[in-house]
């Protein structure tokens, strides 16, 4: 079964915002019981009811795994999630965010005010364009790179080609640190298969995680995560949160043991992807 044969159905209650940029097909819906649902050309990206799970995991399985996270930047992302999680780590002093289409980021902050509050950061420096060629031109700047994607369909096809990496691990600083979305170990087992090892030859540490999300097809999203250190655990957290410190950053997924958890896998992918649970 293709995930493209998955469907997931929602009952919409008020259709907030609906146009179609120069880049995509944006719609902000009101949804019966799973909040606000943003769809970016007929593809959810995310419910009210579910986003932090994702966001949670992707920045701080890295931020977690990296001794001092300063200077962070994020390709994607316009919805504002990730850039929000970011904001909230007390090491993290600067943000740079690359996002090419300027409506999805405007419509965020109108009609998705719970994933907006990043933007509002005085950390936060927001760029409008292309994070690739951004980072052309940037070498050795970033603690840790973040890739917020869409599937690998038109446009974002390039963000999963083994010239992106290449062009991250330029802009990393030694002992650099990188989290893109992962897709579904459920159903694009080939894809995270052929990219774990493409990543493999760049970067001496390369693992995979992932978060229980329901409104994606097999209720579950993987983290590729790579360093350029070969010291970098990623299965053990460097970063500790407190509980005060959990409840004053308002996790609801994310934690130490959730942490260790999201990279112990299923046998089936462990052999599909060369990993091993007692790594």
């Amino acid at each position: 079964m293709l995930k493209e044969e998955a469907v997931l159905s929602l009952q919409v209650d008020e259709v907030l915002y609906h146009e179609k940029s120069k880049f995509q097909d944006i719609l902000v819906f009101k949804s019966k019981n799973q909040g606000r649902v943003l769809v970016l050309d007929n593809f959810i990206q995310l419910t009210e009811y579910d986003e932090f799970a994702y966001h949670e995991m992707m920045v701080f399985l890295a931020l977690n795994s990296h001794p001092n996270p300063k200077k962070v930047l994020v390709i994607g992302g316009g919805d504002g999630g990730v850039v929000r999680e970011v904001v909230k780590h007390p090491s993290v002093e600067s943000v740079v965010m690359c996002e090419i289409d300027e409506m999805v980021t405007q419509a965020s902050k109108k009609y998705l005010p719970f994933m907006s509050t990043g933007f509002d950061s005085p950390k936060l420096k927001l760029h409008i364009g292309d994070g690739i060629e951004f980072m052309k031109n940037t070498h050795g700047e970033f603690d840790v790179i973040f890739t917020d994607s869409s599937d690998p369909i038109g446009p974002a096809v390039c963000l999963f080609k083994k010239p992106y990496y290449e062009t991250m691990k330029k802009a990393l600083k030694p002992g650099g640190i990188l989290c893109s979305q992962g897709e579904s170990m459920w159903y694009d087992r080939k894809l995270i298969s052929e990219m774990i090892q493409m990543c493999r030859t760049l970067f001496p540490v390369v693992d995979y995680a992932y978060a229980s999300i329901p409104q994606f097809p097999g209720g579950t999203l993987g983290f590729l995560l790579c360093s350029t250190s070969q010291n970098t655990n990623f299965r053990e957290p460097l970063t500790k949160f407190s509980s005060q410190i959990m409840k004053s950053y308002n996790l609801r997924y994310y934690n130490q043991e959730v942490h260790r958890a999201a990279f112990v896998l299923p046998e089936l992918f462990c052999k599909e992807f060369g990993l091993r649970g007692d790594k």
